[in-house]
């Protein structure tokens, strides 16, 4: 089969389309056909081992996945013998994050892919294209994390910093199904976008310190990693919470999730994400009930993933980026 081959650190350029063999599935394990899959923040980071303490989990010399890719959608060719959820022929969708497996997890950036039938995959909503179907995946459950972790409910008025990326966007479409009030920070280019996505309230970062807002927020999301409690701390009420997807720095954003709860007011809170099977048939039921759709950015073959991974690089791009196998 035909993968996308990542044997080094380093940039887009160490990424090279080449022939390997084809997965088997073991006994509890699914092979998907994969249709899409997508080009993200994750499948940059560990390509070019950023940051650096990254290499303790995915391999310190050269990475251990040699396929990178984590979201995929497609269908099932083969399945396990004690796989009961799936049957041959199956529409799915899912995620493979990680560094732990048989594979060194990941691998979506192949022809074909294994996943356990009990993990992170789910049959598609039966409307949805695979190229809407692979991105809807790894942003929403991060999204999922950030909303849940902070504990949103109607009425409150929450911020999300970065609401164009997979995450971001995500977060504004879950805040606003529960009932939030939700601004959101993004660039001038992109004001139109997230109102589209239900946004109360749109601030351009470009035309200011988007810190020195006058209204105060239940929850602060950084979607993007790009700010710190620090900057957003005047911006929360008196028992606000500040979260981000991203915590760098890692020791100080550390020091005030350890510290904040002691005191009693702000709190900082990072979002530890649940990978389950049950996470994925929450997103699928919130495609169908059409509270969230994901925002797709550009599409590009197999054959030009490294030019993807350029554009990703660039940090501009909104929502996922599309790779068709």
């Amino acid at each position: 089969m035909r993968a996308a081959v990542c044997e080094r650190y380093g940039p887009p350029e160490v990424v090279r389309i080449a022939e390997v063999a084809k997965p088997a599935p073991r006994p509890n394990e699914v092979l998907v056909r994969v249709r899409a899959t997508t080009v993200n923040r994750t499948d940059c980071g560990v390509r070019r081992a950023s940051p650096f303490f990254i290499r303790l989990f995915y391999g310190l010399r050269r990475p251990r996945a040699t396929i990178l890719g984590n979201e995929f959608a497609g269908e099932t060719e083969a399945i396990g013998g004690d796989v009961t959820l799936f049957a041959i022929g199956d529409r799915v969708f899912g995620f493979n994050p990680g560094f732990t497996g048989r594979h060194g997890e990941f691998g979506a950036h192949a022809e074909y892919l294994v996943m356990p039938a009990d993990s992170s995959i789910a049959a598609m909503p039966p409307e949805l294209a695979y190229e809407d179907a692979a991105p809807s995946t790894e942003g929403a459950h991060y999204a999922l994390a950030l909303v849940t972790k902070a504990r949103i409910q109607r009425e409150q008025d929450v911020l999300v910093y970065g609401a164009t990326g997979a995450i971001g966007s995500a977060a504004v479409q879950l805040a606003k199904h529960l009932g939030a009030r939700v601004t959101a920070v993004c660039a001038t280019p992109h004001l139109d976008l997230v109102r589209g996505l239900g946004a109360d309230r749109v601030v351009d970062y470009t035309a200011g310190d988007f810190t020195q807002d006058d209204k105060r927020y239940d929850a602060v999301l950084d979607a993007v990693g790009k700010s710190s409690f620090g900057r957003c701390r005047r911006l929360l009420k008196p028992r606000g919470r500040y979260l981000s997807t991203d915590p760098r720095p890692f020791a100080p954003y550390v020091f005030w999730m350890l510290v904040t709860p002691l005191l009693g007011g702000k709190r900082v809170i990072f979002p530890f994400p649940t990978r389950s099977q049950a996470t994925m048939a929450h997103i699928k039921e919130l495609i169908e009930s059409r509270a969230f759709k994901a925002v797709v950015d550009r599409r590009y073959p197999l054959d030009q993933i490294v030019d993807a991974y350029r554009y990703v690089d660039t940090g501009q791009k909104i929502g996922g980026v599309i790779i068709i196998t």
